[in-house]
């Protein structure tokens, strides 16, 4: 089965190149050349446009920015419609508003497709290693075909309802992991701006109740200062976005992320929205006149 990659940014390009090391005959596509023809020299066949590769595709796999990108790739000129065949999955791992989802999986059908949302989250460096944790939304029956492909790029895969129920599971992850950040940028500035080392606090606490996978991922970037993006203020704006919209139809505040989604912002007003999420710390590195960095 040769299988359709559209995608190949930060999280795309380790995604396809773990497929390919999986022994995967992959056909991929993105916008910049460049990443295509890293694929292409580690073994996968370049195609020129969306529908080319959904030409000779029976299972196709989308790491996109957002909604319109999506929209694009599959409805627009050249699209993956275009050239789909009946039967064929599109699986989209972008991380997308769940009405977009939905919208999407109708047209699909209507071409004799399926489609499954599968979100992920974990970064850069669980994208590199195969340990993504997939959120996923469809039927049962499309689930366990992608299922052995998802689990050659991921740790932990899921079903959670159907069709946009893996993008809402993906806005509750990114509400969680956005406010746990924001606890962590608080605590560790607090510590700095009192004298304590913040290096100091992180070890004492990792191993008790506060202790957990964003303060392991993240805190040591804070101190070390190293803000290179696995996952970028911007992409995480988009997200807390979408939960906003999310909880907007539902008619139901989000008032803290509401607050972080402010402090995302005010990062990205001083031109820092492609640093990576734990830039946050910087937020109130402002407000309190301290750096957070070891005593």
């Amino acid at each position: 089965m040769k299988i359709g990659f559209i995608g190949l940014g930060i999280m795309g390009k380790p995604m396809a190149l773990n497929l390919i090391k999986a022994g995967c005959s992959l056909c991929v596509y993105d916008i910049v050349p460049a990443a295509v023809q890293a694929l292409q020299e580690a073994g996968a066949q370049a195609a020129d446009s969306p529908r080319v590769v959904a030409e000779c595709c029976d299972l196709i796999l989308t790491m996109l920015p957002n909604s319109p990108h999506v929209k694009e790739v599959l409805l627009g000129q050249n699209g993956v419609l275009e050239g789909m065949r009946p039967g064929t999955l599109i699986v989209d791992m972008s991380s997308i508003d769940p009405t977009a989802s939905v919208e999407l999986e109708k047209e699909v059908a209507k071409k004799g497709g399926d489609m499954l949302d599968a979100p992920v989250s974990g970064g850069e460096p669980k994208a590199i290693d195969a340990t993504l944790s997939f959120m996923c939304g469809g039927k049962p029956e499309a689930f366990e075909r992608a299922k052995p492909i998802l689990e050659k790029m991921g740790a932990s895969v899921v079903l959670v309802g159907g069709i946009g129920s893996g993008n809402m599971a993906k806005l509750a992850n990114q509400i969680m992991v956005a406010s746990n950040i924001a606890a962590v940028s608080e605590a560790l500035t607090l510590a700095a701006k009192a004298g304590v080392s913040p290096d100091s606090v992180y070890r004492a606490v990792r191993g008790g109740l506060a202790g957990s996978t964003v303060l392991d991922a993240k805190a040591p970037m804070m101190l070390q200062r190293n803000f290179a993006p696995g996952f970028r203020i911007e992409l995480h704006i988009k997200d807390l976005t979408n939960a906003m919209n999310a909880a907007q139809a539902v008619s139901m505040e989000l008032p803290l992320t509401e607050l972080v989604l402010g402090m995302m912002k005010h990062l990205r007003e001083e031109g820092k929205e492609k640093l990576d999420h734990s830039a946050l710390v910087q937020y109130y590195e402002e407000l309190g006149n301290v750096e957070v960095k070891p005593l």
